[in-house]
């Protein structure tokens, strides 16, 4: 037996192998017995979610912090891209033939991934970075409660400033929904998965390609050694918080019209991100993509054959027994962040 089969035999055996070709034969099963839909809809859901995972699964896979304010920033998005969009929309009405009609929803969109960005900054400077210099030493814990708190603070200042009244659209663009092998599906979802697609790419590309990037990555894998080689860690720290809430408010942003802002909102996000997330390994981007798909495939196939009200349930029971025998994730490693000695 060569070695070529023998190594493609151990992948097929490998956790790895065995969730992947599960995930297929799943894929392919539903869409023969239910119909194309389940795979339209399996991909449209899958970039959506690698959208949100992707700035999680940067904070612990960088920096060690286990998010779970991520939710909250995905509400600023969306909240952002709200108050940009209404004017637009209202003005739009008026004038039919406006360019804004097309690029309006892309300056709401461009609107709360900046506000996300700065979100990020201001969260860096009055919260991560002073914990850092007074309570290194245990950071997980540390992190974890400082960013529950995060949350807290987060959905009551929502409600106290703008209420708790829900606050979304009916859609970004008009016009007929386009079709997929028979499959209706909306304009704002079809843009908005493109348009995710687009942004995980330009992602992957920055961390892969770019100095920064490569900074980043540097950081991630051993911060004392960047810092001899000149990476000023503070700026990776802070560039890594900025980009990881972006992604996230530009998630929220794009998603308008399927999630209205209100106080609460993050929740669904933030579950889904974190099964994902531990599906995929913690601190694994490119894994997060390929998790991504995985669980919109389970969530898409458990509202098809076991009810819409199951969506949650059977991913949490497929997190736990994988948190049981795999703890790194499908396609994870231990992580390692910043902080780590």
């Amino acid at each position: 037996m060569s070695d070529n089969l023998k190594d493609k035999i151990a992948w097929m055996k490998s956790a790895k192998g065995i969730t992947i070709l599960g995930s297929i034969f799943l894929a392919l099963f539903a869409t023969i017995n239910s119909g194309p839909y389940v795979l339209v809809n399996t991909i449209i859901t899958g970039g959506m979610l690698a959208l949100v995972s992707t700035g999680l699964t940067l904070m612990l896979g960088v920096l060690n912090i286990a998010m779970f304010a991520h939710g909250e920033f995905f509400m600023i998005g969306s909240l952002s891209a709200y108050y940009v969009f209404t004017p637009i929309s209202n003005y739009t009405a008026m004038h039919p033939d406006s360019f804004l009609v097309t690029w309006g929803p892309m300056v709401a969109i461009f609107t709360s991934m900046v506000v996300g960005a700065i979100a990020g900054i201001i969260a860096e400077f009055l919260v991560f970075r002073p914990l850092r210099k007074r309570a290194a030493e245990n950071w997980v814990m540390n992190s974890f409660l400082l960013t529950v708190g995060l949350s807290v603070l987060l959905v009551n200042l929502h409600q106290l400033i703008f209420g708790a009244d829900f606050k979304g659209i009916v859609r970004y663009w008009g016009g007929m929904p386009f079709s997929f092998a028979d499959v209706f599906i909306s304009r704002d979802r079809v843009i908005s998965f493109c348009l995710s697609a687009f942004i995980v790419f330009l992602f992957w590309a920055f961390m892969t390609y770019t100095r920064t990037g490569r900074a980043i990555r540097a950081v991630s894998q051993d911060a004392t050694g960047a810092q001899i080689v000149g990476i000023n860690i503070e700026t990776i720290v802070l560039m890594t918080i900025s980009l990881s809430c972006a992604l996230a408010g530009v998630a929220g942003g794009s998603l308008l019209f399927m999630y209205p802002s209100y106080p609460t909102m993050g929740l669904e996000p933030l579950y889904m991100a974190w099964f994902v997330v531990i599906l995929s390994g913690l601190g694994n981007i490119l894994g997060a993509v390929a998790g991504a798909f995985m669980v919109a495939l389970l969530k898409v196939v458990t509202v098809e054959y076991v009810g819409a009200g199951w969506d949650f349930v059977v991913p949490s029971i497929l997190i736990m027994l994988i948190l049981i025998f795999k703890p790194s994730g499908i396609f994870g490693s231990e992580v390692r962040g910043v902080l780590d000695t």
